[in-house]
């Protein structure tokens, strides 16, 4: 067994527990570069691994009460079809469109997550005041479909299971805690990530037993993150994962699109 599927699959395991989201960050970036796997196979892969994955952590952090189902179905339903649709164009997308795609919405949600909290009280501390984790009525149920279906697309065409776009997403526009949005997340990840990898099924060549070691490897850190997660301060989080965003983006843009 190689040391770089080990490595790749439990650090994209511990970012999904932890953070719900950056499992694909991790992991296509880990297909293609160290595993020498194909660009667009390398994305259809992590969209299936991360399906798996997430939807193991999901579970964790639903029996610590940290997903709302509500929003998940909402926010889920509507961004499976942006998904799926997505995925279809990222089929015939230019692979250099899609990393910079990739890089860039990055940088947007890192932004976000990293802004001072005094600056973002517009945006969301009625939600927040009004709604404490989204458990009120009265939450806006037509922008978050429409958030759910933007975050679709972006995340077929890209090939990521969308948690660094969903979280923000969720704190912001529905008023959750940290650690709820990072659960809730992770459930609508998980329905994305198996829409996304329908999509690209059978247009791009899969390599079914590497997706199966990857995917075992991660789920047992998937495990370990989650209990992780319920042990770090919301804002220590959510800084850390912002600069991680930040890191991430900027190797992917300069690796992959400038010198390629």
């Amino acid at each position: 067994m190689s040391i770089s599927i080990i490595v790749a699959g439990l650090i994209t395991g511990l970012l999904l527990g932890v953070f719900g989201s950056g499992g694909s960050i991790i992991t296509m970036p880990a297909l293609l570069y160290l595993l020498d796997v194909e660009p667009k196979s390398a994305i259809a892969m992590s969209l299936g691994i991360v399906a798996v994955t997430a939807t193991i952590t999901a579970m964790q952090h639903w029996r610590h009460g940290n997903v709302n189902l509500r929003i998940t179905a909402i926010f889920g339903l509507f961004g499976v079809i942006g998904t799926y649709f997505g995925a279809l164009v990222g089929v015939v997308t230019p692979v250099v469109i899609q990393l910079t795609v990739f890089a860039l919405v990055m940088y947007a949600a890192a932004w976000k997550m990293l802004k001072p909290q005094l600056q973002h009280k517009s945006m969301g501390a009625a939600a927040v005041a009004d709604c404490p984790d989204g458990n009120c009525d009265d939450l806006q149920y037509g922008h978050i479909a429409v958030h759910g279906i933007v975050v679709g697309i972006l995340t077929g065409i890209v090939g990521v299971g969308g948690g660094f776009l969903i979280v923000p997403a969720l704190v912001l526009l529905s008023g959750l805690s940290m650690k709820k949005a990072v659960g809730t997340s992770l459930s609508i990840v998980a329905l994305k990530s198996f829409a996304g990898f329908a999509g690209y099924a059978g247009a791009v060549a899969v390599d079914y037993p590497m997706m199966a070691v990857f995917t075992a490897i991660a789920i047992v850190g998937s495990v370990v993150g989650s209990q992780l997660g319920h042990r770090i301060p919301a804002g220590l989080l959510k800084r850390g994962f912002g600069g991680f965003l930040l890191l991430v983006a900027s190797y992917i843009l300069f690796k992959s699109v400038l010198f390629n």
